[in-house]
C-alpha cells in the first residue's frame, strides 16, 4: 500500500520539482542512489520497470526508503498496462508513470488514490488523460517535443501540470529552458546518473547534482 497518497505526492513534487528516473538490477546500488538523491533534497523517486525481476528490486528499495528516507515517495515508471500498475502498488508504489496514456491504468490507480502520470505526446492526449483523473501528465519524449510544445500547450490549457522527461540534463541552461516554459517538474534519468559515476559508487556526485538541479528548478 502506498505510504503517500496522490495529494501528498503532488505536494512533494511541487516543493522539490526534480524526479530522478533510475533502474539498476542490483538492489544495493539502487538503494545507494535513492539515498544520495534524498540527501540532495529529492522527495519523489521513480524506479523504472525495465529489467527482469525489477519488481523484486523495487520491493527492497521501498523497504529501505521507509527506514532511511522516510519522506521519500517511491514510484514506478515504464508502466504500460493495469496489471503491472497493480503489482507495483501492492509493493508500495506511491505513484505510477508510463511512456504512454492507458485509461485502464488510470482506473486502476484511481481506485487506490495513487497518482498516475501518463506519457503524452499531443495536446489531445493530455486532455484525455486529464479527463481520466490524471492531475500530472508527462510530456514525452521531451527532447523531441521541446519547451515550445509546453509553452504552446499551456496557452489554451493553463491549468495543466506537466512533467517533462527525456533529454533533460542537470545543467542550468537545460533546466531553465523547461521551467521558464512552465513545466510543473522534470524527470531526469541517465544524464543525472552517468555510468562511470555509478561504477565507482560516487554517490556524492549524485547528491551534488540533485541539489544543484533543485536550486535551478526553484529559481
Amino acid at each position: 500500500m502506498a505510504k503517500f497518497d496522490k495529494l501528498s505526492v503532488l505536494n512533494k513534487i511541487a516543493q522539490a520539482p526534480v524526479v530522478p528516473v533510475f533502474y539498476h538490477k542490483d538492489p544495493a546500488v539502487a538503494c545507494n542512489v535513492l539515498k544520495a538523491c534524498y540527501e540532495g533534497g529529492i522527495r519523489a523517486f521513480e524506479f523504472t520497470n525495465r529489467g527482469d525481476f525489477a519488481h523484486e528490486v523495487f520491493a527492497e528499495i521501498v523497504r529501505f526508503a521507509s527506514e532511511q528516507c522516510p519522506e521519500m515517495a517511491v514510484g514506478v515508471g515504464s508502466v504500460v498496462e493495469p496489471a503491472t500498475a497493480a503489482l507495483y502498488m501492492q509493493l508500495g508504489a506511491c505513484f505510477v508513470v508510463g511512456p504512454l496514456f492507458n485509461p485502464e491504468v488510470a482506473r486502476t490507480c484511481n481506485r487506490r488514490g495513487v497518482a498516475y502520470v501518463p506519457g503524452c505526446g499531443s495536446i489531445s492526449e493530455v486532455g484525455m488523460a486529464q479527463e481520466s483523473g490524471c492531475d500530472l501528465c508527462k510530456v514525452f519524449p521531451g527532447d523531441v517535443l521541446g519547451p515550445k510544445f509546453v509553452k504552446g500547450l499551456l496557452a489554451p490549457m493553463p491549468w495543466s501540470k506537466l512533467m517533462v522527461t527525456g533529454g533533460v540534463e542537470p545543467t542550468e541552461e537545460n533546466l531553465a529552458s523547461w521551467f521558464s516554459a512552465g513545466v510543473f517538474c522534470v524527470g531526469m534519468g541517465s544524464k543525472l546518473f552517468p555510468k562511470d559515476r555509478i561504477a565507482v559508487c560516487d554517490w556524492t556526485y549524485i547528491t551534488d547534482k540533485c541539489r544543484e538541479s533543485l536550486a535551478v528548478a526553484r529559481g
